[in-house]
């Protein structure tokens, strides 16, 4: 019984800590598209749409900045 515990208590904390990886991972690069974004809630509304069409597209994480940086300049200007 012991065995139990202590395996279900391992399995429960590699989770939680993946889990929480994992939702880091997607703050920091919700926030890189919002900071590129500014305060126009029309762009940042762009921005967004734009890091889930790289999440669509699986653009590896260490291209994203780059990537981003390029939507952005593609923004149309009003």
């Amino acid at each position: 019984m012991d065995y139990f515990i202590v395996f279900v208590t391992t399995v429960t904390g590699l989770y939680f800590h993946w889990w929480l990886y994992v939702r880091i991972k997607r703050w920091m690069d919700r926030d890189l598209a919002l900071s590129l974004a500014g305060q126009d809630q029309a762009r940042r509304d762009y921005m967004l749409e734009r890091l889930d069409e790289a999440r669509r597209q699986g653009v590896k994480r260490r291209d994203l900045p780059r990537w981003l940086e390029r939507t952005a300049a593609d923004y149309p200007a009003s």
